[in-house]
């Protein structure tokens, strides 16, 4: 029987399929696909580009951070929305905005969307799929405006109208039905805040309150909780109770505060000379 070589040949490797079911085979579980949510929009306008976002940050069936923000800065004029893990995402749009601003300060130019698109798919291509960032990258440059999604393999999309995320195909219905091409910008706004708060009220993984940053050639405007559906209303009733209500049966109080003797060593020795 020939052994196997230990350089790795050239196209597909399918080496670990075989430890994948040895392991299996002991009775170890494989591990499961991690499931995540978001709603993450973009559209385009008559003067540039809206982006939305909900503000739910789940960990499994558990709500992490109810607002949390998911427009990730890149360049002035250039944001990115983030769905899939959060530390992906995190670190992608920020390793990607570092490498723009070299690159604006290296070429002396603004940086262009298309320029942020390919540094952002080479990134995630290179790691087939592992990095869990699901991306909405929108903004204007020289060019005009610009909105992509860019997937976890890589691969990118551009339209004018964009949704990503656990909550998307809820947000591209209210698209579909209601995107015209050049509308105004409150109306856009009023588009995207209604396509956000469709993944919000019927995605699980959605939730919270509706962010917004809108994009055009001579100014960004971010609007943080433009839209909160899901306040906490006050309750009917106080509930008070008076004070030896819930009883305990024992009672141990330790003491924290830890008492030293500090002995000083040399103290009595002669002085150092100085001359």
């Amino acid at each position: 029987m020939s052994q196997q070589s230990v350089f790795s040949s050239s196209g597909f490797d399918f080496s670990n399929s075989v430890r994948n079911n040895f392991i299996q085979e002991k009775g170890i579980p494989l591990p499961k696909a991690t499931s995540t949510g978001t709603t993450i929009v973009g559209c385009l306008f008559k003067d540039g580009i809206i982006l939305g976002a909900d503000t739910r940050a789940t960990e499994g069936e558990i709500i992490a951070d109810k607002n949390c923000e998911k427009i990730h800065y890149i360049t002035e004029s250039i944001r990115c929305c983030g769905a899939g893990t959060a530390a992906d995402t995190e670190f992608t749009t920020a390793s990607i905005s570092s490498n723009m601003e070299l690159h604006a300060l290296s070429t002396g130019r603004k940086p262009r969307v298309v320029t942020v698109m390919t540094m952002l798919k080479q990134y995630l291509f290179q790691y087939q799929g592992h990095v869990g960032a699901a991306l909405v990258l929108g903004g204007v440059d020289s060019t005009g405006p610009h909105l992509f999604t860019i997937h976890p393999h890589g691969s990118t999309d551009k339209l004018p109208y964009v949704t990503m995320g656990s909550g998307s195909l809820a947000a591209m219905a209210v698209f579909e039905s209601s995107w015209k091409p050049n509308m105004e910008r409150n109306d856009a706004l009023a588009l995207v805040s209604a396509a956000v708060s469709a993944g919000i009220f019927n995605d699980l993984g959605s939730g919270s309150n509706v962010d917004a940053c809108i994009i055009t050639a001579t100014q960004t405007e971010m609007l943080r909780n433009f839209v909160k559906p899901n306040e906490r209303v006050e309750k009917e009733r106080h509930y008070t109770f008076r004070r030896g209500t819930t009883a305990w049966k024992s009672e141990n109080i330790r003491d924290l505060i830890v008492n030293e003797d500090i002995t000083l060593v040399g103290a009595t020795g002669d002085a150092m000379d100085t001359s």
